[in-house]
């Protein structure tokens, strides 16, 4: 054999071994990905909370990416993403209780005004009464979005959000809760569950409260029907002073939360 010939020899022979060791490589690479890829599918199945938490990330860099990418996007149209409204647009109705929540409540008029008429809309697409929504609201967060309570009910309607997290799906999750909108269309929800549940309009306050099983709601229920006729009499052209009321923010029904119950239908999950 000549010296060229040995020389080539060697060479297949180097290729031969270089080509099996990437083989090994890749094929112990492709394992390894098969099972991070297994392992991470069921990390996210056992632990919600950090597919969760993923999710947000992802659509915080997708929102980032598309801001980078368009710029001018970010000071268009900034009313359509405010929760607000000119009270001189609604209704003439819709308008007095505006004003009158907004002067009660030490609220600006313009957020105040955009919650009455979601309030209106909702309520009329849920067959339940505007006014009632909005007493509700009032008792309680007195029309703060960011709200919280000590067990964890959170803003304008004081949801439990960790009981009613189902609700939240399709508004983008948890964080949803204190999206004034977001939170107000979940709570009346739950309201017109739990109303549904009750037979009544006292009953189904109670269980919105967390209260169905107790002796008393620690007058809840009377306070939202008292703050709702007030706002059905300023509906109607008559005037009611604007004095603000002692409000049951974080715990509306402190006997009730020492027994043992939190509020906001926590009795139950639908």
């Amino acid at each position: 054999m000549t010296s060229f010939q040995s020389m080539l020899s060697g060479l297949r022979t180097f290729g031969s071994d270089i080509a099996h060791g990437l083989f090994e490589i890749t094929h112990s690479g492709f394992a390894m990905l098969g099972l991070a890829v297994v392992f991470a599918t069921v990390t996210l199945a056992v632990q919600p909370q950090i597919r969760e938490q993923g999710e947000q990330q992802l659509m915080e860099w997708l929102r980032s990416r598309q801001l980078a990418a368009n710029p001018e996007d970010f000071f268009v149209g900034p009313i359509e993403r405010a929760t607000a409204a000119d009270p001189s647009e609604l209704p003439k109705q819709q308008a007095q209780v505006a004003y009158w929540l907004s002067k009660k409540y030490r609220v600006a008029p313009e957020p105040i005004s955009a919650l009455v008429a979601e309030a209106y809309n909702i309520g009329r697409n849920s067959k339940l009464d505007p006014t009632l929504i909005l007493a509700v609201m009032a008792i309680e967060s007195g029309f703060n979005p960011f709200a919280q309570s000590s067990v964890g009910a959170q803003g304008l309607m004081q949801v439990m959000t960790k009981i009613h997290v189902d609700k939240y799906e399709t508004a983008g999750g948890n964080l949803a809760a204190f999206d004034p909108v977001t939170n107000l269309r979940v709570g009346v929800k739950v309201l017109q569950e739990c109303i549904s549940r009750a037979g009544s309009i006292e009953g189904g306050l109670r269980y919105y409260v967390g209260a169905a099983n107790q002796e008393t709601d620690g007058g809840y229920t009377q306070k939202v029907l008292a703050e709702h006729a007030r706002i059905q009499s300023v509906a109607s052209g008559r005037k009611q002073p604007t004095a603000p009321q002692p409000r049951m923010i974080p715990a509306t029904v402190t006997d009730i939360e020492a027994d043992g119950f939190d509020k906001v239908a926590a009795l139950f999950k639908y």
